[in-house]
């Protein structure tokens, strides 16, 4: 992609790449149309420098251009790369059978969360099979210190992630909620070492999470899959069937998606 030779320093170049792809995403995201104004407003820069990305998603048909409004949507081009992208990342699908399995097992809702900006985002759920039923609905962002998920996440996801989670501090959402930088890269040395993690009471008072770390063929993290349920029902810590049943669950998906057991987990 080429940028025009009045544009500014900033967007030639891999600059102009980012750029664009970020209002690709934005544009993606949006259930109506938006306008060249909007996204001006929202990237904080000048409607020409916007157009003219516009124009070049536009003419490789990542973007369409309501001829009514004016105003812009994902194009087929982009739809059918999203559609590419989903055959093609399989976890969720090599998950569910385990996932099933670990529900029938411990009989609590299974949930399975991916790393997405800001936090861990859940992706599947196997409903558990009591009667009173506790979970987390699919598409449901948790913060990285105060879920087990995410702790998972901080624990194998490198340095970096951890800075970018506890740059703006730690909120507490419960009086148990870990606030403190050092005793959270504490507790996810730990984790590291005990290969779990728990987060009673510190999302939600009165509901715990027991995650395990899914890995991909690079021994590099790409999922965590976790057991939640009231905290009389997984406790601090959790059984020993419980955590037996979760690790095995983390290796079988894990070596699902080609992980080979032994291989040491590496942080990016």
């Amino acid at each position: 992609m080429s940028a025009s030779s009045d544009a500014p320093a900033e967007t030639t170049g891999v600059q102009a790449v980012l750029f664009a792809l970020q209002i690709m995403e934005h544009v993606a995201v949006q259930r109506e149309p938006i306008g060249v104004t909007t996204l001006a407003e929202h990237f904080g820069t000048n409607k020409s420098r916007i157009h003219r990305h516009l124009k070049t998603l536009a003419q490789q048909g990542y973007i369409v251009q309501d001829e009514v409004s004016e105003r812009y949507r994902v194009g087929a081009r982009l739809i059918a790369l999203g559609h590419a992208i989903s055959d093609s990342v399989d976890i969720v699908r090599e998950a569910k059978l385990v996932m099933r399995k670990v529900r029938n097992t411990l009989n609590h809702s299974v949930v399975l969360s991916m790393v997405d900006r800001g936090g861990v985002r859940v992706v599947n759920v196997e409903s558990g099979t009591s009667a009173v039923e506790i979970t987390v609905k699919p598409g449901s962002l948790m913060d990285y210190h105060s879920s087990a998920q995410g702790k998972i996440a901080l624990a194998h996801g490198g340095p970096a992630l951890l800075r970018q989670a506890t740059a703006k501090g730690l909120t507490a959402h419960t009086p148990r909620t870990l606030t403190d930088p050092a005793a959270l890269e504490r507790e996810l040395a730990q984790i590291r070492q005990q290969g779990w993690a728990v987060a009673p009471n510190e999302a939600v008072t009165g509901l715990n999470a027991l995650a395990v770390p899914i890995f991909d063929a690079t021994g590099k993290l790409a999922a965590a899959v976790a057991i939640v349920d009231s905290v009389q029902f997984i406790g601090e810590p959790p059984t020993q069937e419980q955590i037996d049943t979760m690790l095995d669950a983390g290796r079988r998906i894990s070596e699902s998606i080609g992980h080979k057991t032994g291989r040491s987990m590496r942080n990016p």
